[in-house]
């Protein structure tokens, strides 16, 4: 296993833990599934998506920065600035771009049928931050890439930027209840489990609102943001309005769905 590889694995790991425990002892929500029917299938999509990445993609993001570094293609390996510099400004730019890939997930009809997946959960919390369809996957992979080859991102900044995305998609998929006023201000910095929950509402002007990951500022800059649910974090329903059977949504149900039935 690569040293980056072993980073996010450790990464992953550690959050899922933690975040798991910390909703298990203060969750934000009833739970309307089994966890234990739900987990299996989130836990197996993530064992299929990183199979189908192995074998489909020849390079990971950080291959292509060492690429990119060897051979001076990028912005980043052509000016001058400081390392810790160049970290920052990948970092924020990389965000930008999964926040804009996010958007249009949602927008084109092609790519949406594959995102929706992710929305068919009933349920929120820390097993959904990694329910994606293996193309969907591929998908931003590629994007990620191009975005790193562009940017000439330095090796160091995509290996955090890996890290912090898959931690923060764990923590704010997390059903954790979080005190209002400590929310209001960490949501400033980074975004929240309650701040993302809106976006999983089967309402769809709160599915299309809050689509950043990391850091929040994008949605607020953008006209995106949402701050809460209308029918409360509470009483919302969670997932689509046309998936609501909670035994069809199987693995196998999952992985067809995009080529099954029409995406709206």
């Amino acid at each position: 296993m690569t040293g980056d590889a072993s980073i996010r694995l450790a990464s992953f790991l550690g959050v899922f833990l933690l975040v798991g425990l910390a909703e298990h002892l203060w969750p934000r929500r009833a739970l309307t599934v089994p966890k234990g029917q739900r987990w299996f299938c989130n836990s197996a999509i993530v064992v299929i998506d990183s199979v189908v990445a192995r074998l489909a993609l020849p390079f990971m993001p950080t291959g292509v920065a060492e690429i990119a570094r060897m051979t001076g293609w990028g912005l980043f390996n052509v000016l001058a600035l400081p390392l810790w510099m160049k970290t920052v400004v990948v970092i924020l730019a990389l965000d930008l771009v999964i926040y804009l890939q996010h958007r249009a997930f949602h927008r084109i009809p092609f790519f949406w049928r594959f995102h929706r997946m992710h929305h068919t959960d009933l349920d929120i919390d820390v097993s959904s931050g990694n329910r994606f369809h293996p193309v969907e996957i591929l998908f931003s992979l590629v994007i990620k890439m191009g975005a790193v080859a562009l940017l000439g991102a330095p090796v160091i900044a995509v290996v955090i930027f890996e890290a912090l995305l898959n931690a923060t998609s764990l923590f704010n998929h997390g059903n954790l209840r979080i005190p209002e006023s400590v929310d209001r201000w960490l949501r400033m910095i980074l975004v929240t489990p309650d701040m993302h929950r809106v976006h999983h509402s089967t309402i769809p002007r709160e599915t299309d609102s809050n689509f950043s990951f990391n850091l929040p500022w994008w949605d607020r800059m953008l006209g995106t943001y949402r701050d809460q649910p209308r029918d409360g974090h509470i009483a919302m329903t969670i997932g689509l309005k046309e998936f609501r059977d909670a035994g069809r949504l199987g693995i196998g149900y999952l992985l067809i769905l995009p080529f099954r039935d029409r995406a709206g």
